[in-house]
């Protein structure tokens, strides 16, 4: 449905009460980000504000902009500047943005905020970190806000200050791959190859697509490569083309074997599984990821909430590659496509902090 269908079934459920009213538009406001429905979320939005006190749209609006402008206006004239090279204006208004947010959006003992994009995110948020706190959702993406000042950081020569922003970006979203990402290639700047290893290791844990986890791969390889552990490199190499092909992961390869002084012989999945094992990792979606992709399927299905159920269904095959998980699919989408997952370079206005790229060193 709709927006302004939305907007006018709420309205006509709405009494007299100003306060029956408030906890009535919370509650399905929580229904609607379950759902996720954004529609919903918009327009029982529209309404709450509709019916609050002046004050309280006040103070509303001092939390959702800076100097008069709301927050996404502000992160959206960040991305231009960057869009457009220009790094040093950028700088002082994305650390503005990230000082509002972190002062404004603040945990405390009871509560936090979270920043949480899908239902995904949020029940695997739930399921894997048991939080006790109360949940507060943000209005904006303010993980990956906060990941571009990072990135600006980084490019303004400052990689040390950047692990501080990065970690405070994975607490507002920590099942969101792209801090951890952006967090390994700090360190890889760093020559940190501990710590590229152990933040490597975290995100494949919450790694949710092929691609997620042949980045992971791909960044074990470039740091076993500068470890001098050339057949392990390998070996994560070949496990990252299986996931998802890279058009670097090539060069990597060649790079490796001017290293070696010997062509890399391509490794089996046996192989494969021995090398990862070195380093405590499991070859393969971490299996938690599975289960919550496979149990939102159910319940979806339960709900015939067709729609969501085929994104985690898609999410579900994508991780497994279950043939009768495919035939679900083809049943409820018959046009549906196995589509082999590609590694794109990174959007316009997602800035990557640097490339995955071993310089060759012969």
């Amino acid at each position: 449905m709709a927006k302004n269908g939305i907007l006018e079934e709420l309205r006509s459920k709405l009494g007299d009460s100003p306060e029956e009213n408030a906890a009535f538009l919370k509650k399905e406001t929580e229904r609607f980000i379950k759902e996720g429905n954004a529609e919903g979320i918009e327009a029982a939005g529209t309404l709450i504000l509709e019916n609050m006190p002046q004050s309280q749209k006040d103070e509303i609006e001092r939390l959702t902009s800076i100097d008069g402008r709301p927050l996404n206006e502000v992160f959206g004239e960040i991305t231009d500047l960057i869009n457009e090279k220009k790094i040093l204006e950028a700088k002082p208004l994305a650390e503005k943005l990230y000082k509002k947010i972190i002062t404004d959006y603040s945990q405390t003992e009871k509560s936090k905020f979270v920043s949480l994009r899908n239902p995904f995110e949020d029940n695997f948020y739930q399921l894997r970190f048991k939080p006790e706190q109360v949940l507060n959702r943000t209005p904006f993406d303010f993980a990956e806000y906060i990941t571009t000042y990072a990135y600006l950081l980084v490019e303004t020569g400052s990689p040390l200050d950047a692990i501080p922003v990065l970690e405070k970006a994975i607490e507002y979203n920590p099942v969101d791959c792209g801090p951890y990402f952006e967090l390994a290639e700090v360190y890889k700047l760093l020559k940190n190859k501990r710590q590229v290893i152990n933040t490597t290791k975290e995100t494949l844990s919450i790694a949710s697509s092929p691609v997620a986890i042949a980045r992971c791969y791909a960044n074990m390889g470039y740091v076993l490569t500068d470890m001098g552990e050339y057949d392990d490199a390998a070996a994560f190499y070949t496990a990252s083309v299986m996931f998802a092909p890279h058009p670097m992961v090539p060069y990597e390869m060649q790079a490796l074997a001017n290293k070696k002084g010997s062509p890399i012989v391509r490794p089996e999945r046996e192989q494969i599984v021995a090398a990862m094992k070195k380093y405590d990792i499991d070859f393969g979606p971490d299996q938690e990821v599975v289960s919550v992709c496979a149990q939102l399927s159910v319940h979806y299905l339960g709900e015939n909430d067709i729609p969501n159920a085929l994104q985690a269904l898609k999410m579900t095959y994508n991780l497994t590659r279950d043939e009768k998980i495919k035939e679900i699919i083809l049943k409820y989408d018959p046009e549906a496509e196995r589509l082999v997952p590609k590694q794109e370079p990174v959007e316009e206005g997602k800035q990557g902090i640097t490339q995955t790229i071993n310089e060759d060193k012969k």
